[in-house]
């Protein structure tokens, strides 16, 4: 009784932070679970969720798959619960469950779609069991947090609820062997013409066999250890696709999802292998909720990725690209210098990545940069590079380190002034590549960039 009066407190508390939080224009997403978990450390033990509970985690991709599972849900009429206005971690899913529950703590949504940060598994799952959650994939991430890929991955299957069914990434043998005693199914992506079969990323953290210890060869190769892997020695292979996207056509956008019970035609959100992966991902599960492949492909041609992620705008002859790359990841950053150096035309790029809260409170650890493949801003077309921020000069020096011609890179510490240093030429594309929690610095650098091309102050 006494634990119960205690949570009600905590609710109530919770919830009357809101519009305070409001009056007094303080941001504090996280602030009503905080308060809420400081009152009543079992909080999320209590407090109501909808009866139908989906979750998404993962290194990469877990922001953009929730936001398409939420969206789609929505425009097929269900009242869906998400933690966008919160955090990933056990603070942010209470706020989210503290705004979708009534004062009586009744739950007021029919799901609960919610991003949850790896390493706070052990915080959630105890509390939170989800019917099915989604692994994205699982790759090297903060040195600082995450430490090595396989310590997540076990970090995960001690935390994940036995009741719950995975979906999981056939191509990623880090993360398709999480939890392995769990019901699972596996989605893929078959072989592309883009495809390699060895790797030329920095990072490749699934060399060896993990049943022989036997060399590793791959039948198709991605990106770092994402493909169709096997093994030579004791016949080992990546699991069989329950999900498969193929006759992938980047030109036309379009590619098929196949299952065992049929196949769908769909449009590409965006021609980036990563964010095929996502799509794939997301149409899995919908599929594992009943829904057909011409209601989902319908509802996916009427959403598209987060613009906080990636937003292109043209402004008279130059193409701004606002770009996501996410500080202290070696792999996310990765991705994106591949996709963007591969995009026809001259390109200039103004290297924003990083982090400002680590700025204010520590130095930053930059090895997460030698593992980078800054080696792609070597490809024809890069013209012009404006390394700017805290680590402004780090940049420089690994910039150089990858080859890149000292003539082609301009330092400068303040943000908006690099915006100066950018020639912003006639026919080419100018990408601001900006870490998570610099997005609003970003838009008013491009801001500045599209007062300058306006003024002709080029």
């Amino acid at each position: 009784m006494m634990m119960k009066l205690r949570f009600f407190i905590a609710l109530w508390a919770a919830k009357l932070s809101r519009p305070l939080l409001k009056i007094t224009k303080h941001n504090g997403t996280n602030f009503p679970g905080e308060l809420a978990l400081k009152i009543c450390p079992d909080f999320l033990k209590y407090v109501a969720k909808p009866k139908r509970v989906i979750t998404v985690t993962g290194t990469n991709g877990k922001t953009t798959v929730s936001n398409m599972v939420c969206d789609v849900l929505e425009l097929s009429g269900k009242r869906v619960l998400n933690n966008r206005a919160g955090s990933n971690i056990n603070s942010g899913i209470s706020t989210s469950l503290i705004m979708g529950s009534t004062i009586f703590n009744r739950p007021k949504y029919d799901f609960a779609v919610l991003e949850v940060d790896e390493r706070s598994s052990k915080r959630i799952y105890p509390y939170v069991k989800p019917e099915l959650m989604i692994i994205t994939n699982l790759f090297r991430d903060s040195i600082m947090r995450n430490a090595h890929p396989q310590y997540i991955a076990d970090f995960l299957t001690s935390s994940i609820p036995p009741e719950t069914k995975l979906i999981l990434n056939a191509d990623d043998l880090i993360s398709s062997s999480v939890a392995p005693d769990n019901q699972r199914v596996y989605f893929g992506i078959e072989k592309m013409d883009t495809d390699v079969t060895e790797c030329i990323n920095l990072i490749n953290d699934m060399r060896i066999c993990p049943k022989c210890q036997g060399e590793l060869k791959y039948e198709y190769l991605r990106y770092h250890h994402i493909g169709r892997a096997y093994c030579s020695e004791c016949g080992f292979h990546s699991p069989d696709y329950d999900y498969a996207g193929g006759d992938v056509d980047t030109r036309n956008m379009t590619m098929e999802v196949r299952d065992r019970k049929g196949s769908g035609s769909y449009n590409l959100l965006s021609d980036s292998v990563f964010n095929i992966y996502n799509m794939v991902a997301a149409i899995a599960l919908f599929r594992e909720l009943g829904m057909s492949h011409d209601e989902i492909s319908r509802y996916m041609n009427q959403i598209k990725i987060v613009e906080s992620r990636y937003n292109e705008v043209t402004v008279e002859d130059v193409t701004l690209v606002m770009q996501m790359a996410k500080d202290k990841n070696a792999l996310a950053c990765s991705r994106a210098l591949d996709y963007v150096t591969e995009q026809p035309g001259k390109k200039e790029m103004l290297l924003m990545m990083n982090c400002l809260g680590d700025e204010k409170h520590w130095s930053e650890n930059v090895c997460w940069m030698y593992d980078c493949d800054f080696e792609f801003l070597t490809r024809p077309g890069v013209e012009h590079i404006v390394a700017t921020g805290p680590r402004g000069k780090d940049y420089k020096l690994r910039l150089l380190l990858a080859g890149v011609p000292e003539e082609k890179i301009d330092c400068v510490r303040d943000e908006m002034e690099a915006v100066d240093k950018l020639w912003l030429e006639q026919g080419s594309s100018v990408y601001f590549f900006y870490g998570t929690d610099s997005v609003a610095l970003a838009r008013k650098a491009r801001t500045k960039a599209v007062e300058r091309i306006q003024g002709d102050d080029r």
